[in-house]
């Protein structure tokens, strides 16, 4: 339905117009209302794209400006045109009339450029372009004529077909629709939605039965080979009953065919299929325990709660949830065909003890072996899982004595926090320490090539002979030994820092013997160094027993063992 631009008026007529420009420059130009609408300084409309400025005049001049007696319009054109040339220097000038124009008219605006002697492009958008314009842009189009089918349909009583009240309109057409497509079929019905240009179709049974009583079969005819991925979602999906959602795209099939109820039969080409798991009534019991097995021993159980049990066409599934982790076990009907669990998990946010918990799962399924997914009623799946690699397992056993070392310092030390996100190479090393100080051992400190001591200015052969270059045992108590982790500063407590050879720095123990000589020795200070590079040993003081202690190695694979 056309625009009837005698019925718009003019601020119907210049919304039009605006709108149109937007379309049709917006994407590559700025455009913006410069004087509102009927302005008179020559520019209503501006469109800027870079140094080229189009402007646009609107004059709702129904029945155009002859020159018998429309002398004041021309004249109004004229100073419309000239003052925009002088303000705006623009590449184009567009004037923009509701009318058609005839020749005489015509000529004249296109002669306003020579009148004026300037090079500006003149152009005109009179009825027949607007017009033009519309039908190509048939949204505003609709947009704009609905006042007029509005008055129409008000005499057929069909308000409603024209939303003229907005989306609840949209509703109650839509659910009108909605109960006409529930009239198809006594056993299904369909759901629909539009997204864009696509309308989605979703296939819905009216009753539990309705695939029973009218069964709908749905036949894919692939276009080549699934990508891997793919396959294996449309395996686990339809093989084993996996609560996946599996989207097989458009190209990936050369056609659907659907054989049921006569309204619904059909082949259909280009389509995206899409099916996801049908939501049950929930599970009579969540409770399970994890079972690994060593014939029929058990060797370790973990809680955690059923998630989903399924089945499909070639097995069964069984999805177990744990804190920070699932299972998902795929077991086969055929017999002697091997089960297959997936373990996932995160440590992000859990502390050391419930991450120690997933680590210590993941060390069973590595080392393999047998196991069961028990409930209180029974076994609901069951395999026997093949050994990993060792250096898997020793990666992971690696990962464990690190968190270990982090949850008995944290206890020792009474702060509890998640584990870090990172742990650097120093981290490791101070943890190991750590935990090998807190289990009464003694232990090497790479990061303890020196130590500093301040004299209190009393003398003695003891203090002589470390001051006198020649290699001597030192032992010096630590009232607060801490390591730095995550932010925090975590206190082991007081230390023995100790060598059974150490020298003191030559110059700064010749200045401190002098000191001592004249009874100036307070406060001087000197460096003492174990011989050949070697490093200070620590115990903790309530470790100590009089014998000399013997360090154990850290034994951190990667990093050699200090001396």
């Amino acid at each position: 339905m056309a625009v009837e631009w005698e019925r718009v008026g003019e601020p119907g007529f210049s919304r039009i117009v605006e709108a149109l420009v937007h379309r049709m420059y917006a994407a590559s130009a700025t455009v913006e209302a410069v004087n509102g609408r009927g302005g008179d300084a020559g520019v209503d409309i501006k469109a800027t794209s870079g140094s080229r400025v189009r402007i646009f005049q609107l004059k709702y001049y129904l029945d155009g400006f002859p020159t018998a007696s429309f002398k004041g319009r021309r004249k109004a054109i004229t100073k419309s045109f000239t003052r925009a040339v002088m303000s705006q220097q623009p590449w184009e000038w567009v004037l923009v009339v509701p009318s058609t124009l005839t020749p005489s008219e015509r000529t004249f605006v296109n002669s306003l450029g020579t009148a004026l002697k300037v090079r500006v492009r003149v152009r005109v958008w009179d009825r027949a372009k607007l017009d033009g314009l519309m039908a190509a842009n048939a949204d505003l189009e609709a947009s704009f004529t609905r006042d007029q089918l509005f008055q129409a349909a008000q005499v057929y009583g069909q308000e409603r077909a024209l939303l003229m009240d907005g989306v609840r309109d949209v509703s109650a057409r839509v659910a009108a629709l909605g109960r006409q497509v529930d009239g198809l079929d006594d056993h299904w019905t369909v759901d629909f939605a539009r997204q864009g240009e696509t309308v989605v179709h979703m296939l819905r049974g009216k009753h539990p039965r309705a695939q029973e009583v009218s069964p709908v079969e749905i036949t894919l005819t692939g276009s080549g080979p699934l990508a891997p991925e793919l396959a294996q979602a449309v395996r686990r999906s339809l093989g084993f009953g996996l609560p996946e959602e599996v989207v097989l795209p458009r190209g990936a099939l050369e056609s659907m065919t659907v054989t049921g109820p006569e309204w619904l039969s059909g082949v259909h080409r280009d389509v995206e299929v899409r099916w996801r798991p049908a939501e049950g009534d929930g599970l009579a019991e969540t409770d399970v325990e994890v079972v690994f097995l060593d014939g029929q021993q058990v060797t370790a159980s973990y809680p955690g709660s059923l998630g989903h049990m399924g089945r499909g066409s070639i097995g069964r599934s069984v999805n177990v949830e744990l804190v920070g982790g699932s299972m998902q076990l795929l077991v086969p009907d055929s017999a002697g065909a091997p089960a297959s669990l997936q373990f996932t998990f995160s440590l992000e946010g859990l502390e050391p003890a419930a991450a120690l918990r997933l680590l210590r799962i993941h060390q069973r399924i590595q080392a393999g072996g047998a196991f069961e997914i028990r409930t209180r009623t029974g076994v609901v799946g069951s395999g026997d899982l093949p050994p990993k690699p060792e250096s898997a397992r020793r990666e992971v056993a690696e990962v464990c004595g690190y968190i270990e070392g982090l949850e008995a310092v944290q206890r020792h030390c009474e702060q509890y926090f998640p584990v870090p996100d990172e742990l650097t190479s120093v981290d490791r090393i101070a943890l190991r320490m750590a935990r090998l100080l807190l289990e009464g051992q003694c232990v090497i400190s790479p990061f303890l090539p020196k130590v500093g001591v301040t004299l209190n200015g009393q003398d003695s052969p003891v203090v002589r002979a470390l001051l006198s270059g020649e290699p001597h045992a030192m032992q010096a108590g630590c009232e607060e030994f801490a390591i730095m982790l995550a932010g925090r500063r975590l206190d082991l407590g007081p230390v023995l820092c100790f060598h059974p050879r150490v020298a003191a720095d030559g110059e700064e123990a010749q200045r401190a013997l002098a000191a001592l000589e004249i009874g100036r020795g307070d406060g001087q200070e000197i460096t003492m160094r174990p011989e050949d590079g070697e490093r200070f040993r620590l115990l903790l003081q309530h470790a100590a027993t009089g014998d000399v202690p013997v360090p154990v190695p850290l034994g951190l694979r990667g990093f050699p063992e200090p001396r």
